[in-house]
This record gives structure tokens, C-alpha cells and sequence, in this order.
């Protein structure tokens, strides 16, 4: 059985070749309420289909799951997150690959994310190269990417303890990069890991990623 891997983004754009089994849109309502729609195939930003492009290199056979949380420029709440998260999981997400951080903790993502990683799900989070910590990544269990210019194609990193890295670079004629380009890559390593061992644990995919290292800790920089 294919392996889902769930993308929390700005939507998944139309990709050819790709398979989006569901798509379902989150935004906060004025009353604090999360209200959800039906998805669709439009993604305002352009984020999400970069995002979804590098998980396709490696996991080109998993089933994609679009939960939509940023809409145009708009921020997203926690709460916002955590119900993306939530129907994630009820949809059967083996990954779930979140390329964004929120500077606070918040209990209701904090409580999301639990429940996920209670259930064998793989989170796949975003820590920024600069700055305090970034939730969810900075939840016990989650797996926290950084962005490590060294990686190549392929090849990641251990940069500290439960801090991973893989390349930053967007893929092909998208500008940018950073730390969500990263998380993007290690989740869709993570989905062509659990294709290939059904009954692997997360635990099992971390330990992977730490016997197959290419860089241990941090780049240092030259005076």
C-alpha cells in the first residue's frame, strides 16, 4: 500500500504525475473558531507545490494529502495547525511534513502533535537558522530539519541532538530556500524509507538518518 505523506502548507498546486488523494483548506473564522472547505488544486502562494516538488523526488509513489493553512499573505494560527494536523492523521498520514514554525507554544498544537506521535506518526518540522525555538519542531518527538548548505543531493545531516539538516536549495525555477526546503526533502526520504519498510517505526527512520549522516554537527565557519 502507498505510503501518505501529508504536506501542511499553502496547498498543493496541480503537479503532473502526482497523486493528491485529499485536500481540505483551515483558516480561523472571526469568532476564533477553525472553519474548513473543500481544497482545491490552487495553491496562492506557490509554497506548498515547491515543498511537495522535493518530497516527489525521492517519494515519487507516495499519496500526497494537501491541508491548506496559509491563504495569501495571512498568517496561521496554532489552532489553525493543529486541526490541519488532526485531519492528517484521521486521513492515515504516515508523514506529515510541517515547513513552517511558530515562535510560541501553543497547547492546542502542542496536545495535536502528541496525539499524532502517539499514533506512529512521522512529524517533519522546520527550525529556523536563526532565532529561539520553533514549534511544533521544538516538541519532544517531532522531527526538527535546518537547512545545512554542505548536503547535495541526497545526503543529509546531524547538526545537534534532534536537529537534522539537508540541503536548503528550492528546487527548479523556484527562487528562495531555507529550512522549509530542507524538511521538505528529509519528509520525502522519510516516505521512500517506510515504502521500502511498512513496519518501521519513527524511531527507526531517525536512526537512519543518523547511520547515514553525511555531516556531523554544525558547519564551521572560516575566519
Amino acid at each position: 500500500m502507498p505510503v501518505k505523506l501529508a504536506i501542511v502548507d499553502s496547498a498543493i498546486g496541480d503537479l503532473p504525475g502526482s497523486v493528491v488523494a485529499a485536500r481540505l483548506a483551515f483558516r480561523l473564522a472571526a469568532d476564533g473558531s477553525v472553519v474548513c472547505a473543500a481544497g482545491s488544486a490552487a495553491d496562492p502562494l506557490g509554497h506548498g507545490s515547491a515543498v511537495a516538488k522535493l518530497v516527489l523526488e525521492r517519494a515519487a509513489h507516495c499519496v500526497l494529502l494537501s491541508a491548506q493553512v496559509f491563504h495569501a499573505n495571512e498568517p496561521s494560527a496554532a489552532q489553525v495547525i493543529a486541526a490541519a494536523i488532526d485531519w492528517c492523521v484521521a486521513q492515515g498520514a504516515r508523514v506529515v511534513n510541517l515547513s513552517l514554525g511558530l515562535a510560541d507554544d501553543r497547547r492546542t498544537l502542542r496536545e495535536s502533535c502528541e496525539a499524532a506521535l502517539a499514533q506512529g506518526v512521522l512529524l517533519v518540522a522546520s527550525w529556523p537558522a536563526r532565532g529561539g525555538a520553533a514549534y511544533p519542531a521544538a516538541y519532544p518527538g517531532v522531527l526538527a530539519v535546518n537547512g545545512d548548505i554542505r548536503c547535495g543531493q541526497g545526503e543529509f545531516s546531524c547538526l545537534a541532538h534532534e536537529l537534522f539538516g539537508a540541503s536548503p536549495l528550492p528546487p527548479h525555477g523556484v527562487a528562495g530556500g531555507g529550512a522549509s526546503y530542507a524538511t521538505a526533502r528529509i519528509a520525502g526520504e522519510a516516505g521512500a524509507f517506510f515504502e521500502a519498510f511498512p513496519t518501521a517505526s519513527a524511531a527507526d527512520f531517525r536512526n537512519k538518518l543518523l547511520a547515514g549522516a553525511r555531516f556531523h554537527g554544525r558547519e564551521r565557519r572560516q575566519a
